[in-house]
C-alpha cells in the first residue's frame, strides 16, 4: 500500500523479491499540472509494469475492497507512504500490517518527517518499520536504520536516498518476520514529536529567524513545494541559499535586501542568507546574479511584504 515515488522503488524490491506479492493498493488517477493531465500514482504505474492487481478505492473503509483483498489470503500488508488504515483493514492479514516509516521513531511522527528533520536542523535520520496500531506511528518498532543528513542535503536528495534504502530496508524487515527473530519493541512516547503534513501556506519564509534556521527551512521545503516568499507584491520561491558571510547592520529590517552588485542577499535576524536559485511569479528558475540583472533590486527594499489583491 502507498502512492508517491518513495514506495515506487521498494515495491519494485518486494516484486523481485521471493515475496508472493499478491495486490496493491495506491491513490486514485488525479489531474496534475497546468493541462490537468490525468496522471496515475507511481506505485500504480509500477504495479501495472509488474502485472500486479491493483485496487484504488474511494475510500479505505469500502467493504468492497475489505472483502477483496480477503479473499487473497494475505499473510501481511506493507504500507508505506499511504493514508491512515482503518483497525479493520490494517488487522485483516494473519500477521497484521508493517509500516516503513522516514524517521527514526519515535521522533518525527506524521506526514512530513523528512521535512521536519531539514528544518529542524537535524544531522541524522532513518527508517523504521513497524507493527501498525490504531494511534497513528505509534506502533512497536521491528527495526531501523540511521543516514546521515548531508550539509548539502535538501528534501529533495534525502528523500531519493531513503527512497533507495527503503527496499533493502523492507526485505531485512520480512526477514525478521519470516524468520520468527522479530522482536518488536514499544516507542517510548516522551521521546516523541510529531511531523505534521505541510501545506502550500506552510512555506511563507520569516526572516525573522537566523540564517541558519532560514536556510533549513529552505531546505526542507525544496524543491516541492518549495519556500515562498513575495517580492514587488509577486509570490518568488527560494529553492536554495547559503548563509552569507556578512552581517546585516544593526537595525536592519529582516527581509530586506542587502547592497550587493552580485549577490542576492537577505537580511535575516543578526544575520543574512545568499539566494543561490529562485523562481519569480511566472518566470523559470535562476539563480541570484541573474535575478539581480533583471529586477535590479535596490538596497533595503523587502522581501515579504504582504501582496495587497485588488
Amino acid at each position: 500500500m502507498g502512492t508517491p515515488e518513495f514506495a515506487r522503488r521498494p515495491l519494485l524490491d518486494l516484486a523481485q523479491s521471493h515475496h508472493d506479492l499478491v495486490g496493491v493498493v495506491t491513490g486514485r488517477d488525479k489531474p496534475a499540472g497546468r493541462g490537468r493531465r490525468i496522471l496515475s500514482t507511481p506505485v500504480k504505474i509500477e504495479a501495472e509494469r509488474l502485472g500486479v492487481p491493483v485496487f484504488t478505492p474511494n475510500t479505505l473503509k469500502s467493504r468492497a475492497l475489505h472483502e477483496a483483498l480477503a479473499e487473497l489470503h494475505p499473510d501481511l500488508f506493507v504500507v508505506i507512504a499511504f493514508r491512515i488504515l482503518p483497525e479493520s483493514l490494517f488487522s485483516l492479514p494473519r500477521l497484521g500490517s508493517v509500516n516503513i516509516h522516514g524517521s527514526l521513531l519515535p521522533k518525527y511522527r506524521g506526514a512530513a518527517p523528512i521535512n521536519w528533520a531539514l528544518i529542524n536542523g537535524e544531522t541524522e535520520t532513518g527508517l523504521s518499520s513497524f507493527l501498525l496500531k490504531r494511534d497513528v506511528d505509534t506502533g512497536d518498532v521491528i527495526a531501523q536504520e540511521r543516514t546521515e543528513i548531508l550539509d548539502s542535503d535538501t528534501f529533495d536528495s534525502l528523500y531519493a536516498r531513503m527512497s533507495e534504502m527503503a527496499g533493502p530496508f523492507l526485505l531485512k524487515t520480512l526477514a525478521l518476520i519470516e524468520s520468527g527473530e522479530a522482536a518488536p519493541v514499544a516507542q517510548d512516547d516522551s521521546l516523541a514529536c510529531g511531523a505534521p503534513k505541510l501545506t502550500p501556506q506552510d512555506g511563507f519564509i520569516d526572516f525573522g529567524f537566523p540564517a541558519t534556521n532560514v536556510r533549513n527551512f529552505i531546505r526542507g521545503l525544496s524543491s516541492k513545494p518549495g519556500a515562498w516568499s513575495t517580492f514587488r507584491g509577486k509570490t518568488v520561491r527560494i529553492l536554495a541559499c547559503e548563509i552569507a558571510d556578512v552581517v546585516a547592520p544593526t537595525g536592519t529590517r529582516p527581509g530586506s535586501t542587502l547592497a550587493d552588485r552580485k549577490r542576492l542577499l537577505i537580511a535575516c535576524a543578526q544575520s543574512a542568507i545568499e539566494v543561490v536559485r529562485i523562481v519569480p511569479e511566472g518566470k523559470k528558475s535562476m539563480d541570484g546574479p541573474s535575478f539581480i540583472n533583471g529586477f535590479r533590486p535596490e538596497a533595503g527594499e523587502l522581501f515579504g511584504q504582504p501582496v495587497m489583491k485588488d
